[in-house]
C-alpha cells in the first residue's frame, strides 16, 4: 500500500538514498525530495483525520491527481493556514499536494504554474499578489487540460468565460458588505467611547482588486457616523512588517487617532505592534479592526486588542476550492452561475469569538469542516457547502474600476442572470447549507 511506504520513510527522512528509493516505488514524477518529506510528514499526521471518513489510509501522492496551491507569500498567516487545510482536504480526496511560495512576484508564480503543469499537476489554486498572471495561467491550464481556480486577486473584468472550461472558478468572500460591517463596528465603538474622532486606514497592496473593494466597503461605513473621519491611509501590503512601518508613519502625522481600519488581520497585527511601540494601548487608547479571521486575529479579539474582523476562515477556502477541483476532475460541470462565486463571512467580535476559537483554532485534531461533504461528486444528493454561497456580481466586485476597451458582459453570465438560473443557484445552495459556519465542527460529537 502506498501509505505504508510513506510511513516507513518517516524513520529515515535524513537519508536521501532512502527517500529516492521510495520516490521510485511510488512513481512520484515531479515530486522533489523536499516536497516528499513535507508530504510524508503530513501524511502520517493526517491518517487519524482520514479515519473520521472511514478512509483506510491517506494517499499522499495518488493517481487521481495532483493539486498545487500557489500562494503569493508565506509572510501572511492566512495563506499558511489555508495551505495546511488544503493539504488535509487534498489528502482526503486522494490528491497529491504541493505548496509554492510566490514571494510576492507574479512572474515567479507564472513560472511555478508552468512547472507544476509540466510535472503533472492537473488542479491548481492561484492566490496571487495581483492579476497580471491570471490570463496566461488560464491559457496554460487549457493547454495542459488542467483545471484552475483563482481566489482573491485577479485581472478586473477578466472572467472564466473569457478563458475556457478549465478556468473553473473565480471565488472570493463578498468583501464590500463584510468590510463595511467591520468598519461600522469600529465607528460605532469610537463614537460611543470617544465621541467620534480621527480614523486611519492601513490598506493592502495597491491595485489588488480585493484591496479596492474592501476600501470601498470601509468608506461606505462613514456615512452613518458623521463624528468620525478617515484622515489618512497608507499601504501595509497585507503583511505585519510593512503594516507596522505604515502605521508608525501615519501616527507621526496624526496625533489624535482613535481608530484604525486594517485591511486584514496580518495588517492588524502590525498596527497593534506599532501602537504599542508608540506607548498606546490597543483596544483602549486606539481601537483596531481587521479582516479574514486568522488565528492571531481571533486571539487578539479574545484578549481585547482587536475589536472585530470578518471571519472568512482559511479552512473554508481550502475545502471549498479543493472540493470544486476534485469535482471537475471527476466529470462534474458547473453551471454559468457557479463559475464565479462569493462566500459570505461573519463579523466576529468578542460576542461570538469563542465559537470561532473552539472550532477553528483550539480544535486539536478535530477537522473544522467535512471537506468531502462539500463535494457534489462525493455526495451528489446531500452535499453541503457549510457556508453561505451566492453567485458573484461582477458589477459589485469591480465597481469603479475601468473596463477594457470594447469590453462586453459574457453572454453566458447574462443568460444565467436573465433566465432564472442565477436565482435557482442561490436557492439551491441555501437549501443545501445545513452545517452552520458559526457553530461546532460537524465532527465534534464524533470525537
Amino acid at each position: 500500500m502506498m501509505f505504508k511506504h510513506v510511513r516507513s520513510t518517516l524513520f529515515n527522512l535524513n537519508n536521501p538514498r532512502a527517500i529516492d528509493t521510495h520516490l521510485d516505488r511510488l512513481d512520484t514524477h515531479g515530486i522533489s525530495r523536499r516536497e516528499f518529506i513535507t508530504l510524508a510528514t503530513a501524511g502520517a499526521a493526517a491518517a487519524a483525520t482520514a479515519s473520521l471518513w472511514s478512509s483506510p489510509a491517506v494517499a499522499v501522492v495518488a493517481p487521481s491527481g495532483k493539486l498545487a496551491y500557489l500562494a503569493w507569500t508565506s509572510r501572511v498567516e492566512f495563506m499558511a493556514q489555508a495551505s495546511h487545510a488544503t493539504q488535509a482536504a487534498s489528502q482526503l480526496f486522494g490528491l497529491g499536494y504541493s505548496y509554492l511560495d510566490g514571494q510576492i512576484d507574479s512572474q515567479r508564480q507564472l513560472n511555478q504554474a508552468e512547472q507544476q503543469f509540466a510535472d503533472g499537476a492537473n488542479a491548481l489554486i492561484l492566490h496571487a499578489p495581483d492579476g497580471s498572471a491570471v490570463r496566461r495561467i488560464a491559457q496554460l491550464a487549457q493547454q495542459n487540460k488542467a483545471y484552475f481556480a483563482n481566489v482573491w486577486a485577479t485581472l478586473p473584468w477578466f472572467t472564466p468565460f473569457d478563458a475556457s472550461e478549465y478556468y473553473t472558478l473565480y471565488a472570493v468572500p463578498e468583501e464590500f458588505s463584510a468590510h463595511r460591517s467591520v468598519t461600522e463596528v469600529l465607528l460605532k465603538a469610537v463614537t460611543e467611547k470617544f465621541g467620534g474622532g480621527d480614523i486611519i486606514g492601513v490598506t493592502g497592496v495597491p491595485g489588488f482588486s480585493t484591496d479596492s473593494v474592501r476600501s470601498r466597503g470601509r468608506d461606505a461605513a462613514f456615512a452613518a457616523f458623521p463624528k468620525t473621519k478617515l484622515v489618512d491611509q497608507l499601504p501595509g501590503l497585507f503583511n505585519r512588517e510593512d503594516s507596522l512601518k505604515a502605521t508608525q508613519d501615519l501616527l507621526s502625522r496624526h496625533k489624535n487617532v482613535v481608530g484604525v481600519v486594517a485591511q486584514n488581520d496580518d495588517v492588524a497585527q502590525g498596527v497593534i505592534a506599532a501602537l504599542r511601540a508608540n506607548g498606546l494601548k490597543p483596544g483602549e487608547d486606539v481601537l483596531v479592526v481587521g479582516a479574514d479571521g486568522t488565528t492571531e486575529g481571533a486571539r487578539a479579539i479574545k484578549n481585547g486588542q482587536q475589536l472585530a474582523t470578518s471571519a472568512n476562515c482559511p479552512a473554508f477556502q481550502a475545502g471549498f476550492f479543493t472540493a470544486r477541483l476534485y469535482d471537475v476532475l471527476n466529470g462534474w460541470q458547473p453551471r454559468a452561475s457557479e463559475r464565479m462565486l462569493n462566500w459570505h463571512s461573519v463579523t466576529m467580535t468578542r460576542d461570538n469569538v469563542d465559537v470561532y476559537l473552539q472550532r477553528y483554532v483550539d480544535n486539536g485534531d478535530v477537522p473544522p469542516f467535512d471537506y468531502k461533504l462539500m463535494s457534489k461528486v462525493a455526495h451528489p444528493n446531500e452535499w453541503d457547502p457549510q457556508g453561505e454561497i451566492t453567485p458573484l456580481d461582477i458589477d459589485v466586485e469591480w465597481a469603479g474600476l475601468p473596463k477594457p476597451a470594447n469590453w462586453q458582459y459574457p453572454q453566458a453570465y447574462l443568460d444565467a442572470k436573465n433566465n432564472g438560473e442565477w436565482q435557482r443557484v442561490i436557492e439551491e445552495y441555501r437549501a443545501h447549507y445545513k452545517i452552520p459556519f458559526f457553530g461546532p465542527s460537524p465532527f465534534k460529537a464524533k470525537v
